[in-house]
């Protein structure tokens, strides 16, 4: 087939075309705010810094959910109610054990959020509150089905979750059968206040398109699930993680600048460096920057920490990249026992609250996504039998 390019399209009725949308604004938004050349984050009106020292990862979801934080009141009624909807139904508890023990944790995770549409059933008629409660109830539940088939494929008994606690506490719980350590549990928190809102990335891009058709939150959440599996998305942080091991099969020898420079030269990607919006060091990768360096301390993960330190400088001193959010949370995840491959499904548990407050502003202002697409294909060709093809 013959190939196509721009080079010889009329594009004159087009008034932008543009591969990636880069540049192109489809919606506004009240959720937040990238300034790439400052590296400036804001939630709902709030610096990620002040966040990420103040907030809870609770107290984001409703920050994003209402555009404003919660009095003591309304907070307490959230975690009751998030406590509340972390149980599965049976039938989703069943899948999680049945299923392919091999398979990759997002496409379960995927399936199994899908699932929870089917018993979602309580709808009060008011579409903006069902809409929190549909937020609630994956938010609550997406922890518990992450830790039950982590558990499920090693071979080991689901734990249930606890009937207090708050979700960084309960998640732990869950995955490791007995309670974190209040470093931990600040560590977790810490990662799904970073990790919750980001713009109008890929996967709430697709949230918000899918919102865009009326259908179910749990749609745009599985679609948004898909979009972040992707290892240009959100499977770099596992792909971080898995350079640092390959690393560390060097042993004594390990040498990250040598290998950064060998992987460059060889014209591999570095993943966990760059960032489509930020032209600066990643404000979020900032904390998670001293998070790693403390917790490879407590956890005598030194090396990691120092390969990472190392791979930065020479990144910065070879193309003069800065790394961005996977970076470091992958050394910060690995440091607290999760394993790599879960790394993106951590990413969805706090990302949820995102996507369920991009869906929730995009309901309440409607308008079907169709954009057009450039046709660089042949017209009118002339139809050939097939004996003669």
């Amino acid at each position: 087939m013959a190939q196509h390019n721009l080079d010889n399209i009329d594009t004159s009725e087009y008034p932008h075309i543009n591969r990636g949308l880069d540049g192109i604004v489809a919606f506004s938004t009240t959720k937040s705010s990238i300034d790439g050349q400052k590296g400036e984050l804001i939630y709902s009106g709030y610096n990620i810094d002040v966040l990420a020292d103040k907030a809870t990862f609770e107290e984001v979801c409703f920050l994003l959910w209402n555009d404003r934080l919660p009095n003591k009141a309304e907070l307490e009624d959230l975690k009751k109610k998030l406590i509340a909807q972390r149980e599965l139904p049976k039938p989703v508890l069943d899948y999680i054990t049945s299923t392919n023990k091999d398979a990759e944790p997002m496409a379960v995770l995927r399936t199994a959020v899908s699932m929870l549409a089917d018993f979602e059933t309580e709808k009060t008629g008011d579409k903006s509150k069902d809409n929190r409660n549909h937020a609630i109830a994956m938010t609550a539940q997406i922890p518990t089905i992450i830790a039950a088939f982590d558990r499920a494929r090693r071979g080991e008994e689901i734990v249930s979750p606890l009937k207090e606690g708050s979700t960084a506490f309960n998640f732990l719980y869950m995955l490791n059968g007995k309670e974190p350590g209040e470093a931990a549990e600040q560590t977790m928190d810490l990662c799904l206040v970073l990790h919750a809102e980001h713009g109008m990335n890929a996967s709430t891009f697709t949230a918000r398109t899918i919102c865009a058709t009326e259908s179910d939150m749990f749609s745009a959440v599985t679609g948004a699930i898909g979009a972040l599996k992707g290892p240009l998305h959100g499977g770099a942080n596992t792909a971080v993680m898995n350079t640092l091991l390959e690393l560390e099969k060097d042993g004594e020898k390990a040498d990250a600048v040598a290998f950064t420079k060998k992987k460059l030269a060889n014209k591999e990607k570095m993943m966990g460096f760059g960032h489509r919006v930020y032209k600066t060091f990643d404000p979020r990768a900032v904390h998670l920057r001293k998070m790693s360096k403390k917790l490879s301390e407590e956890t005598g993960h030194e090396k990691l920490y120092e390969w990472s330190e190392d791979m930065l400088k020479t990144m910065k001193e070879e193309k003069n990249i800065d790394p961005n959010v996977d970076f470091f949370s992958a050394s910060v995840y690995y440091s607290i026992g999760i394993q790599p491959d879960l790394f993106t499904c951590i990413f969805t548990m706090s990302r949820v609250s995102g996507w369920s407050a991009h869906y929730i502003e995009q309901s309440e202002n409607n308008r079907l996504v169709r954009p057009r697409a450039l046709y660089i294909g042949e017209k009118n060709l002339e139809w050939t039998p097939v004996e003669e093809r």
